[in-house]
């Protein structure tokens, strides 16, 4: 990685919470995300956003230091990523990176925070392994994560007999850990897989598969992709009628801006589970207003709003903390309960995972939308001692 594509790479806007003076030692968090890429409304500038809006309802300052946000695009490419995160940390002084999308990419970082003693805040990526076989002192994996959408969408729907499956998975470790945890949850709900087919990222044509899919029979076609390639699946399901044929279409991970880009006539129907709505109650709606006014009328997904919560427990533990020591603010991440008006109270593991409840939701059709982004109804609330993998059954050599 050469330093001019580094610097490509970079984004030149240095966003300051608390005035810096020249020479002034700051607590600096880069959001390392997606600007331009398959999953740029997934995370992108929403994150960073939502980084700064935690920095400035904070107050600014850690103790006698402020608060600098930074973020970079690591265009899905975890040399990328891993390249500007080394720099970050050894040369511009960033205590900690959030967001990053992409679990290839996350599963390098976490690494290197590891290797430098900063720390990592995972919104963005998906993999369940952040917690499992590579977690890390280092690494808190707030919003979601692939066992527990697998858990509560495919469960759910698997005990209420929707219990034949066709995958269509993208080729990359976020879409493998998806598979496996799915099938897990579904095979144990008493589910089968009647066939499965991977997909590269970014694919235009979901023709074939598609057909694969309707011609396996099997009462639901999941989709184990995010960003726009599950936009693309879902908007060409509805054009080959496969709902109107029957079946049932399920993503395992889709957001809200993934929704808004859709339309509820493609989507309507469609079931998914996420970790934050916007009009769940006064807090989420109160900043998901806030939000909206800085980011062009645009709504927070679950992302944007991870990122918030981690930044602010990050914060609080860093203030506690009293020190940059990496795993020190980690240790403390984990002794104090999480509380903020998005995701409620809650606590994050011996194994870096933050728990708090998930929601069921099923997409309303047209006519039953009263405006925009209103576009959820509420099947279940998965409490957050249901929603997570056990603890014990992670494989995370920190838990004892």
């Amino acid at each position: 990685m050469t330093a001019r594509v580094i610097g490509a790479a970079l984004l030149t806007a240095a966003l300051a919470a608390g005035h810096v003076q020249a020479g002034e030692k700051a607590v600096r968090i880069g959001v390392l995300t997606d600007m331009s890429g398959i999953y740029a409304d997934f995370g992108g500038r929403g994150s960073a956003l939502a980084a700064q809006m935690a920095a400035e309802d904070f107050g600014g300052r850690v103790g006698d230091k402020p608060i600098e946000i930074v973020s970079a695009d690591h265009q899905n490419k975890a040399d990328i990523g891993s390249a500007l995160a080394r720099r970050w940390f050894d040369q511009e002084g960033v205590d900690a990176i959030a967001d990053v999308p992409t679990s290839s990419v996350a599963l390098a970082v976490s690494e290197i925070a590891r290797e430098k003693n900063r720390v990592l805040l995972v919104s963005g990526a998906g993999t369940s392994d952040l917690t499992g076989k590579n977690c890390s002192p280092n690494t808190v994996h707030w919003t979601y994560d692939t066992w527990a959408l697998a858990n509560s969408t495919g469960g759910a729907l698997t005990k209420a007999g929707f219990d034949t499956w066709y995958f269509i998975t993208v080729d990359y470790s976020f879409g493998y850990a998806l598979e496996r945890d799915a099938s897990d949850s579904l095979t144990a709900a008493g589910g089968r897989i009647l066939g499965k087919v991977r997909h590269p990222v970014g694919t235009g044509d979901f023709s074939s598969f598609l057909l694969q899919a309707q011609g396996s029979g099997a009462k639901v076609v999941a989709f184990g992709n995010a960003g726009a390639d599950t936009i693309n699946g879902v908007k060409q399901a509805a054009e080959f009628g496969l709902v109107q044929g029957g079946q049932k279409l399920a993503s395992m991970l889709i957001t809200l801006s993934d929704i808004h880009s859709l339309g509820l006539r493609a989507a309507q129907g469609l079931v998914l589970t996420e970790a934050f709505y916007w009009d769940l109650n006064p807090g989420t709606r109160a900043f998901a207003k806030r939000f909206a006014e800085r980011n062009g009328g645009v709504y927070p997904n679950m992302v944007h709003a991870g990122v918030y919560g981690a930044v602010t427990h990050y914060l609080k533990a860093r203030a506690a903390a009293a020190g940059d020591d990496g795993r020190g603010i980690v240790r403390e991440m984990k002794r104090l309960p999480t509380d903020d008006p998005l995701f409620g109270a809650g606590t994050v593991r011996s194994d870096g995972r933050a728990t708090h409840d998930l929601y069921l939701f099923e997409v309303k059709a047209p006519a039953e939308s009263k405006g925009s982004y209103d576009y959820y109804k509420l099947l279940r609330t998965v409490p957050a001692a249901e929603a997570f993998r056990p603890l014990e059954t992670g494989g995370c050599t920190l838990v004892n």
